[in-house]
């Protein structure tokens, strides 16, 4: 999710028009790409076309909205277990399409979304409750409810974050190698220099409004006082990793899913104590120098900044310098930046800087075979995902090592 000096488009940037209160919302922006031919055929080709059809009929035998809501809630659970479940070998594979896809979770959740926003039972839904059932249906299906680390002593906590696929009017295609991570590493145990790890996994849109109501925020803080270590996870640049070392506190404006575009600070709460600039807390020095993968990995310094005094952005290579203004942080200015933002700002205001190790790692674009411009999946676009979610899995265990053998 890099996009430094990338052109915005005038059609990409325009915002949907919200609905008249008391009606029945239209489909989003996002939710309408499911009639396209790639998300039906993923869903298919998954055996998870079956998901928003059942819950239509759930739902519409629902008599009450308190009802309605424990359908929701059950359903959005049973969609993230099924996902992971899928992506770690258990249970039918549901078809030709490889396990460790993450692109069934994506359309299928859109389906059970657009389900819900376009529902008119007979009982009468205000706009609040329809979207106390669209968040409900968010948080359970991205796992965000379902984070769970079993009691008892020796087994360190590991929390890490991964997002959907995005970009999608470019290449309806894509699949996010940090989405497929989340789905391969939760509830799963590495094993460190100082004993066992429980990592678990949660997975945020790629929408600035979510951000703005403080998702990140209503997900991390629960965990944050608890865990041993934690990193949010995204794609970025082709053929590397980067440990990103410093995240600025600015939104650079570029569509989200919804394509709608965003340019301000990073609105968070307190906006009087707020840094411009947050910190990396993980040990990137020695996730550098490990042998990890099959893709280098950088400590990845490079800020844009408007310097104290000034009008003009900068970019510096070796991170900000006192009193600026930031413009895209080591991660850029787009929802990664973001979510590296809030997670260590969090992590700060909880007075955890000097003790949790935690900030943002970007995977490699996830790319398609040669000549592959059509197919949703090809041999080599299953290895590289593979390899990028093995080497995410090693610079874990790598940062936790560096960290728990202190």
């Amino acid at each position: 999710m890099v996009f430094l000096g990338l052109a915005l488009t005038a059609g990409l940037a325009s915002p949907t028009t919200a609905t008249a209160a008391g009606t029945t919302p239209s489909p989003t922006v996002e939710e309408q790409r499911l009639d396209k031919a790639v998300p039906r055929e993923i869903l298919r080709r998954s055996g998870f076309d079956d998901v928003a059809p059942r819950l239509a009929g759930e739902l519409g035998a629902a008599g009450s909205y308190a009802e309605a809501r424990r359908i929701v809630v059950r359903a959005g659970c049973a969609l993230w277990r099924r996902a992971v479940d899928r992506v770690q070998g258990r249970g039918p594979a549901g078809g030709d399409l490889s396990r460790d896809d993450d692109r069934p979770l994506y359309w299928a959740r859109l389906g059970m979304t657009r389900e819900v926003r376009t529902w008119e039972p007979e009982f009468g839904l205000s706009d609040r409750q329809r979207a106390r059932l669209l968040d409900v249906l968010e948080r359970t299906s991205r796992g965000q409810t379902q984070v769970r680390y079993p009691d008892g002593r020796g087994l360190k906590r590991i929390l890490v974050t991964g997002f959907d696929p995005f970009t999608l009017d470019r290449d309806i295609r894509i699949s996010n190698p940090s989405g497929a991570t989340a789905l391969a590493l939760d509830g799963t145990v590495i094993r460190t220099a100082d004993g066992p790890a429980r990592v678990e996994t949660v997975v945020f849109p790629v929408r600035w409004q979510d951000f703005t109501k403080g998702t990140v925020e209503r997900t991390l803080r629960p965990y944050l006082r608890t865990v041993d270590l934690f990193t949010t996870v995204s794609q970025g640049r082709v053929g590397r990793f980067d440990v990103e070392r410093t995240n600025g506190a600015w939104r650079g404006g570029f569509p989200d899913n919804d394509n709608i575009g965003r340019t301000e600070t990073v609105p968070v709460s307190d906006p009087a104590s707020q840094p411009q600039w947050t910190t990396t807390t993980l040990p990137y020095q020695a996730i550098v120098a490990a042998d990890t993968g099959r893709f280098p990995v950088y400590d990845h310094t490079e800020v844009t900044e408007i310097p104290a005094g000034g009008t003009t952005e900068v970019v510096r290579p070796d991170g900000p310098t006192p009193g600026s203004a930031a413009r895209a942080g080591g991660g850029g200015n787009y929802l990664s930046n973001e979510i590296a933002y809030r997670a260590t700002l969090l992590r700060d205001r909880l007075g955890l800087h000097d003790t949790l190790p935690g900030g943002h790692v970007h995977t490699p674009v996830l790319q398609f075979g040669g000549g592959n411009t059509t197919e949703i999946t090809d041999p080599e676009f299953v290895r590289n995902r593979l390899d990028i979610v093995a080497q995410v899995r090693a610079i874990i265990t790598v940062a936790a090592d560096a960290t728990f053998r202190k």
